[in-house]
Protein backbone atom coordinates (compact mmCIF):
# COMPACT_ATOMS: atom_id res chain seq x y z
CA UNK A 1 0.00 0.00 0.00
CA UNK A 2 0.91 3.44 -1.01
CA UNK A 3 1.61 6.64 1.14
CA UNK A 4 -0.96 8.91 -0.37
CA UNK A 5 0.69 12.19 -1.92
CA UNK A 6 -0.09 14.80 0.56
CA UNK A 7 1.83 17.07 -1.34
CA UNK A 8 0.07 16.70 -4.66
CA UNK A 9 -3.48 16.96 -2.84
CA UNK A 10 -2.54 19.99 -1.39
CA UNK A 11 -1.42 21.45 -4.91
CA UNK A 12 -4.79 20.57 -6.59
CA UNK A 13 -6.56 22.07 -3.36
CA UNK A 14 -4.74 25.23 -3.61
CA UNK A 15 -5.51 25.05 -7.27
CA UNK A 16 -9.14 24.59 -6.89
CA UNK A 17 -9.36 27.02 -4.84
CA UNK A 18 -7.13 29.69 -6.69
CA UNK A 19 -9.93 29.07 -9.61
CA UNK A 20 -12.75 29.53 -7.50
CA UNK A 21 -11.55 32.59 -6.17
CA UNK A 22 -11.09 33.94 -9.95
CA UNK A 23 -14.36 33.28 -10.68
CA UNK A 24 -15.74 34.60 -7.54
CA UNK A 25 -13.30 37.69 -8.76
CA UNK A 26 -14.85 37.95 -12.28
CA UNK A 27 -18.88 37.90 -10.98
CA UNK A 28 -17.86 40.83 -8.85
CA UNK A 29 -15.90 42.46 -11.86
CA UNK A 30 -18.21 41.88 -14.62
CA UNK A 31 -20.73 44.71 -13.44
CA UNK A 32 -17.56 47.27 -12.75
CA UNK A 33 -16.83 46.39 -16.81
CA UNK A 34 -13.37 45.83 -16.13
CA UNK A 35 -11.42 42.32 -16.72
CA UNK A 36 -9.25 40.80 -14.49
CA UNK A 37 -6.20 41.91 -16.22
CA UNK A 38 -7.35 45.18 -16.50
CA UNK A 39 -7.64 45.33 -12.71
CA UNK A 40 -4.80 44.19 -11.80
CA UNK A 41 -2.75 47.00 -13.90
CA UNK A 42 -5.04 49.66 -12.64
CA UNK A 43 -4.01 48.38 -9.18
CA UNK A 44 -0.28 47.71 -9.98
CA UNK A 45 -0.30 51.83 -11.47
CA UNK A 46 -1.74 53.11 -7.98
CA UNK A 47 1.21 51.25 -5.95
CA UNK A 48 3.66 53.60 -7.45
CA UNK A 49 4.06 57.13 -6.27
CA UNK A 50 4.57 58.66 -9.27
CA UNK A 51 3.29 57.48 -12.73
CA UNK A 52 5.37 54.49 -14.08
CA UNK A 53 6.35 53.50 -17.69
CA UNK A 54 4.72 51.24 -19.76
CA UNK A 55 8.48 49.02 -19.01
CA UNK A 56 8.25 49.06 -15.46
CA UNK A 57 4.98 47.68 -15.25
CA UNK A 58 5.45 45.17 -17.99
CA UNK A 59 8.62 44.46 -15.58
CA UNK A 60 6.29 44.46 -12.24
CA UNK A 61 3.19 42.46 -13.84
CA UNK A 62 6.20 40.24 -15.59
CA UNK A 63 4.38 40.18 -18.94
CA UNK A 64 5.56 41.47 -22.27
CA UNK A 65 5.53 45.13 -22.89
CA UNK A 66 2.96 44.77 -25.77
CA UNK A 67 0.50 43.09 -22.85
CA UNK A 68 0.52 46.33 -21.04
CA UNK A 69 -0.02 48.25 -24.08
CA UNK A 70 -3.14 46.71 -25.11
CA UNK A 71 -4.10 46.81 -21.39
CA UNK A 72 -3.40 50.63 -21.44
CA UNK A 73 -5.19 51.09 -25.06
CA UNK A 74 -8.22 49.42 -23.22
CA UNK A 75 -7.94 50.96 -19.87
CA UNK A 76 -7.65 54.64 -21.49
CA UNK A 77 -10.38 53.81 -23.81
CA UNK A 78 -12.68 53.82 -20.41
CA UNK A 79 -11.00 57.02 -19.28
CA UNK A 80 -9.42 54.68 -16.35
CA UNK A 81 -5.96 56.06 -17.19
CA UNK A 82 -3.99 58.75 -19.85
CA UNK A 83 -0.65 58.28 -20.94
CA UNK A 84 1.56 61.76 -20.10
CA UNK A 85 5.29 62.70 -21.34
CA UNK A 86 7.73 62.55 -18.97
CA UNK A 87 8.50 65.82 -17.74
CA UNK A 88 12.97 65.22 -17.96
CA UNK A 89 12.56 63.24 -20.95
CA UNK A 90 9.49 63.83 -23.52
CA UNK A 91 10.60 60.53 -25.44
CA UNK A 92 9.15 58.15 -22.34
CA UNK A 93 5.60 58.47 -21.59
CA UNK A 94 4.16 57.44 -18.19
CA UNK A 95 0.68 56.03 -17.10
CA UNK A 96 -1.54 57.69 -14.73
CA UNK A 97 -4.64 57.21 -13.29
CA UNK A 98 -7.39 59.58 -13.60
CA UNK A 99 -10.43 60.39 -11.43
CA UNK A 100 -12.42 57.63 -13.31
CA UNK A 101 -9.29 55.11 -12.90
CA UNK A 102 -9.54 55.92 -8.87
CA UNK A 103 -12.92 55.53 -8.64
CA UNK A 104 -13.15 52.33 -10.49
CA UNK A 105 -10.32 51.15 -7.89
CA UNK A 106 -12.42 52.01 -5.28
CA UNK A 107 -15.05 49.72 -6.58
CA UNK A 108 -12.68 47.19 -7.99
CA UNK A 109 -11.60 46.74 -3.85
CA UNK A 110 -15.33 46.36 -2.96
CA UNK A 111 -15.46 43.68 -5.85
CA UNK A 112 -12.39 41.84 -4.41
CA UNK A 113 -13.76 42.21 -0.71
CA UNK A 114 -16.94 40.48 -2.01
CA UNK A 115 -15.09 37.74 -3.40
CA UNK A 116 -12.70 37.17 -1.27
CA UNK A 117 -15.67 37.10 1.37
CA UNK A 118 -17.98 34.72 -0.45
CA UNK A 119 -14.84 32.15 -0.53
CA UNK A 120 -13.92 32.30 2.95
CA UNK A 121 -17.35 32.21 4.26
CA UNK A 122 -17.18 28.85 5.71
CA UNK A 123 -14.37 30.38 8.00
CA UNK A 124 -14.44 31.10 11.54
CA UNK A 125 -12.46 34.64 12.71
CA UNK A 126 -9.80 32.61 14.06
CA UNK A 127 -9.46 30.41 11.19
CA UNK A 128 -8.75 33.01 8.78
CA UNK A 129 -6.26 34.04 10.97
CA UNK A 130 -4.49 31.18 11.14
CA UNK A 131 -4.97 30.73 7.15
CA UNK A 132 -3.34 33.86 6.84
CA UNK A 133 -0.75 32.93 9.17
CA UNK A 134 0.24 29.85 7.12
CA UNK A 135 -0.08 31.98 3.38
CA UNK A 136 2.07 34.67 5.11
CA UNK A 137 4.35 31.51 5.87
CA UNK A 138 4.42 30.19 2.73
CA UNK A 139 5.13 33.42 0.63
CA UNK A 140 8.34 34.17 3.05
CA UNK A 141 9.57 30.78 2.64
CA UNK A 142 12.09 29.44 -0.14
CA UNK A 143 11.58 29.45 -3.74
CA UNK A 144 11.42 32.64 -6.24
CA UNK A 145 9.22 35.00 -5.46
CA UNK A 146 5.45 35.26 -7.14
Amino acid sequence: MTAPDTSGQLAEQLLRLTRRLHRAQKRYLDPVGITPAQSRLLRTVAHYDHPPRMADLAQRLEVVPRAVTTLVDALEAGGSVRRVPDPSNRRVIRIELTDEGRRILRKLREARRAAVEDVLAPLSAEQRSRLGSLLDELMAGPGPAC
